[in-house]
């Protein structure tokens, strides 16, 4: 029998004037239907709304700012679909990544939850650090295509028995409830990252920002991987591990270096450790874009390496003077137990009708 059930795209969105027609066009282009559209606008502050209400969507409002956790939960909450897709508001699909998704969770392999892969090449032109960042991102997924613990519901499908197993997501968490999520679902239910689904994103194109949001995710991290004993399976593997503290200890270094000429020794040491630990994204990197770029990479990537680590290191304190940072991913039951209130909801002409499915052809096959 041929799986062909209805998809709900949920895009969670927050001041996303830019990206938000090109994303719901995108959808709009799938191959596969049927195929309904939940826009949440998680109290935006732009006319991102306002661009979203010009497209064949259901657009919930959320009544204040909830963080992405928070605006997926109410998407959810008014989907219909048997197949939830999350899609952030700055990505975009390729024409079958929908149809690609639902043909992966109909296999024997019973999988609940199917993530994606964005290209190499941004959906902007971007400075120096959006080239790094998008690189970097889509390294790290590719080459970790397979099955993993962790959850990446920019870019995913889930089956949604299996949302509903694993619970809402956590809206007290705000950069870390992917991984939060995902790991509930994973003792469920096997879950693949596979570059068959793909998109193209637009993400930080300033090293400042950058370098917050990998400090914070870092320092949120450490209660997760202490209450599980372990890192997620897929992209953080030990070698990565290494590399971000060899790399941080390149960077502490250079001051050494500075007043002893003869420490210089050290932190090249560090940074040819750093790099050996992960070879195969910096040749990834100079085939894709030379020598010349590479350099740049590689100084970004030691800016990035640096400010995890501190995350790492400030987590570490949090974690052994506060019982309330310890006890963050252990939600009492209830506390999550469903999606705030919406202030509107603007539904297509007629209603959310779903294309029909006789119109799929072979794309749920």
């Amino acid at each position: 029998m041929t799986f062909v059930p209805l998809v709900s795209v949920v895009v969670p969105m927050y001041n996303d004037s830019r990206t938000i027609d090109l994303c719901l066009r995108s959808v709009a282009a799938q191959r596969y239907r049927p195929v309904e559209v939940v826009v949440v606008d998680d109290a935006s502050t732009d006319d991102s709304a306002a661009r979203a209400a010009r497209h064949p969507c259901t657009l919930v409002r959320a009544a204040r700012n909830g963080g992405p956790g928070a605006a997926r939960n109410l998407g959810v909450a008014h989907a219909r679909g048997e197949v939830i897709f999350f899609l952030d508001a700055d990505l975009t699909l390729h024409p079958d990544a929908v149809a690609e998704a639902v043909a992966l969770l109909a296999e024997p392999a019973g999988y609940g939850a199917v993530f994606g892969v964005p290209d190499a090449e941004p959906l902007f032109p971007e400075t120096l650090v959006g080239q790094y960042r998008i690189l970097q991102y889509h390294y790290w997924r590719r080459s970790a295509e397979g099955l993993v613990s962790g959850g990446f519901y920019a870019l995913g499908a889930v089956r949604r028995s299996a949302f509903e197993e694993a619970g809402w997501f956590n809206p007290a968490l705000r950069q870390t409830e992917e991984i939060d999520h995902a790991e509930r679902l994973s003792r469920r239910h096997p879950m693949l990252l596979t570059s068959r689904i793909r998109g193209r994103l637009s993400d930080e194109s300033r090293l400042r920002p950058l370098l917050r949001k990998a400090f914070v995710r870092s320092r949120l991290r450490v209660p997760f991987y202490l209450d599980r004993g372990r890192a997620m399976q897929g992209m953080e593997t030990g070698g990565r591990a290494v590399a971000a503290l060899l790399g941080a200890a390149a960077v502490a270094a250079l001051p050494l270096a500075a007043v002893h000429p003869a420490a210089a020794a050290l932190p090249l040491a560090a940074l040819a450790g750093s790099v050996a630990a992960d070879a195969g994204q910096y040749r990834f990197v100079r085939r894709e874009r030379g020598w010349a770029f590479l350099a740049f990479f590689t100084l970004a990537h030691l800016a990035v390496h640096t400010a995890v680590t501190a995350g790492l290191a400030v987590g570490l304190l949090q974690w052994a003077a506060s019982p309330r940072f310890r006890r963050l991913y252990r939600v009492p039951a209830g506390r999550a137990a469903g999606p705030p209130a919406a202030v509107a909801v603007t539904t297509p002409p007629g209603g959310p009708s779903p294309v029909p499915a006789a119109a799929a052809g072979e794309a749920g096959r």
